[in-house]
């Protein structure tokens, strides 16, 4: 029989009345996700107008050309591909295994400046290190960056210092033997890490401070914590406190506005006991999804053992040379990624229990697994 439109009308502003939320609450989190990706956008943006510059080329003081800004990309893109940011990190962000490559160049250069200065007769070169790395010779006109002849001189060492670091024969670092052997990407490798610690000493044109705001703390080049910063940091703290309390305090004096109403509701619902539901043969496929999410998060929560216990042992697994076939990089890599793919594979479980045919949740779950495997293999191939 059909609905005449009144009807449908009545039903529809009574459902609109016993709704579970409020239309404050829309409305607040509207509101919010506007002026969350506002702030998102916004920050986006500065990050790449206000990030340190690429320079087309990087020069000695005498005109010797040390490297380019296409070695500084192909290093920062093999320094990802041979997963190194899951081992360590540079400008802070990645694993923290091994050391920050921005700190550890900057520490390397600034020593070896330092014995330079000791061979030419000063007795202490702290002050002239300091302005050697901290004066920005950076020409935004022809996008050069001249290194001072001492630094072009540390540079040189330095390489010679991953190429030992990264071709040894060896799995004392959790890495596998013979990383990285070749000798272009040793030098394209080590151009990545001198920009970013000469952005991290360099001070930002106009400014008393450097590209990455004094980042990392080092007492060779005056780095330290600048006021903005421990201004910024007790304000962001103070607003997440505060905001909390504010929107805790909205919530109690409006709540039957802005919140849920789940407990008005409760009395108008009824469910079945879980026997009297039939499965459908779609909801019965779905045992594919979930015997890949078991099998994914015991793997997940095994890889993610060996990578901690690197952390105690970094040569051996209780005897084991482990590093030569899961290197701590790709232990963490693969303890990340399991962990995403079990937790979309159950979503895709949910939704597959809809399909009317059980052919087509067996062909996903089939399909799941195959692009699970063949995932572990590029990531393991891309790691050796």
């Amino acid at each position: 029989m059909a609905i005449e439109p009144a009807q449908r009308r009545k039903r529809f502003d009574q459902a609109t009345s016993e709704r579970l939320i409020g239309k404050g609450w829309v409305q607040g989190v509207a509101l919010v996700l506007i002026f969350g990706f506002l702030v998102l956008g916004i920050l986006a943006y500065r990050a790449y107008t206000a990030s340190m510059p690429l320079p087309d080329k990087v020069v000695s003081e005498s005109g010797r050309l040390l490297f380019t800004g296409n070695d500084i990309t192909r290093g920062q893109e093999l320094y990802q591909a041979r997963g190194l940011m899951e081992y360590g990190s540079v400008l802070g962000h990645g694993a923290y295994l091994g050391p920050d490559r921005t700190a550890e160049y900057l520490r390397m250069a600034t020593d070896d400046v330092a014995d330079q200065f000791r061979g030419q007769g000063v007795t202490d070169p702290r002050d002239r290190v300091v302005t050697e790395f901290r004066t920005n010779r950076y020409n935004p006109a022809t996008k050069t960056l001249v290194f001072t002849d001492r630094q072009a001189r540390a540079f040189d060492d330095i390489q010679l210092h991953y190429a030992t670091y990264f071709g040894e024969n060896s799995t004392k670092y959790g890495l596998l033997p013979h990383t990285i052997t070749d000798k272009a990407e040793i030098h394209e490798l080590t151009a990545f890490f001198a920009w970013t610690a000469w952005a991290s000493a360099a001070q930002r044109p106009g400014h008393n401070y450097s590209y990455t705001n004094n980042w990392p703390s080092e007492k060779r080049v005056d780095n330290g914590p600048t006021a903005q910063v421990v201004v910024w940091s007790a304000l962001s703290l103070v607003a997440l406190l505060g905001g909390i309390g504010i929107m805790f305090a909205i919530y109690g004096r409006w709540s039957q506005k802005l919140g849920w109403h789940g407990d008005e509701m409760a009395s108008t619902l009824s469910f079945r006991e879980p026997g009297e539901v039939p499965l459908t043969p779609a909801q019965r496929s779905t045992i594919w999804f979930f015997a890949i999410v078991s099998v994914l998060f015991l793997a997940q929560a095994l890889v993610g053992a060996a990578a901690q216990h690197y952390r105690a042992d970094l040569s051996s697994f209780f005897g084991l040379d482990l590093a030569r076939v899961l290197p701590y990089n790709l232990a963490r890599t693969w303890h990340v990624q399991l962990a995403l793919f079990w937790t979309a594979a159950a979503f895709l479980a949910a939704a597959s229990s809809s399909f009317h045919s059980s052919r087509a949740a067996n062909r996903g779950g089939r399909v799941g697994w195959l692009t699970g495997c063949s995932a572990r293999s590029r990531w393991w191939c891309s790691a050796r």
